[in-house]
């Protein structure tokens, strides 16, 4: 029998997001806003799980890449002999804080969505850059909690983020830790940082009218907005970057 994830019911999943999109500032009412959804999901959920739409990739998989993408499709399988493509070019990142996501869109783009620990994620595939099976990871001491340790790929040092632990410190415990089944890695940008993911789903095309976009400043710079009717956070790639470079939480503001 699997576990159930914390985000079984999608009324649950919509408050959740909603509490992070619009929630209070006050550390301690977040607290309790997510006490009292967490409890509604142990009064509503005991079987249930959200329905499996993971990819099942062979362990030949290696890397996955913007380019082989095809919008409302499951995501392709590549040989191991496939080598990782650059995800479109045509937007640079832009100076940290100066430039929104939301403003360097096209009406219609395409995402990446993935899984973690029952909170579906997606990333604009043009600040995407790249998708890598999770190897060997080693752990580095004096790193926050949620640096998961540097995994090697082709000479480089990949920073991997314990993604869970990151978007949601404040619900992240043993029996969270204990579901998570961490598989592949997101790579933002032309970064070396990678947010650990259990599923792949696809890639979508979305128009800007699909998203309840942030308008407001201060906390949780790295979520871009919230995708109304996939009940998704869309990630702001760029501030992620920048907060994680700072050794920022999800909840901390950038300098």
């Amino acid at each position: 029998m699997k576990k159930s994830t914390p985000f079984a019911r999608e009324d649950v999943m919509q408050s959740y997001l909603d509490s992070l999109l619009h929630g209070p500032d006050d550390p301690a009412e977040v607290t309790a806003n997510t006490a009292r959804l967490l409890e509604q999901a142990a009064a509503q959920v005991t079987e249930s799980v959200i329905e499996e739409e993971a990819l099942e990739v062979p362990e030949t998989a290696s890397v996955l890449t913007a380019q082989t993408l095809d919008a409302e499709t499951t995501l392709p399988i590549l040989d191991e002999q496939e080598q990782s493509i650059v995800a479109p070019s045509s937007t640079a990142a832009p100076s940290a804080g100066i430039v929104s996501i939301k403003e360097q869109l096209d009406e219609h783009f395409q995402a990446l969505f993935f899984e973690v620990a029952g909170l579906t994620l997606a990333v604009p595939l043009i600040t995407l850059g790249g998708i890598h099976r999770i190897d060997k990871i080693g752990t580095l001491v004096g790193k926050p909690a949620w640096f998961k340790g540097v995994m090697l790929y082709r000479e480089q040092k990949i920073s991997v983020v314990d993604t869970a632990m990151w978007v949601m410190p404040e619900k992240y415990d043993q029996n969270l830790a204990e579901t998570l089944n961490y598989q592949y890695l997101i790579m933002l940008g032309d970064s070396l940082w990678g947010l650990a993911s259990d599923k792949l789903i696809n890639t979508v095309t979305l128009t800007k009218d699909e998203v309840k976009w942030r308008e407001s400043g201060g906390k949780r710079p790295w979520l871009a907005g919230m995708v109304k009717e996939r009940m998704c956070a869309l990630v702001d790639v760029y501030q992620l970057i920048t907060m994680l470079n700072n050794g920022l939480g999800s909840n901390e503001q950038t300098p």
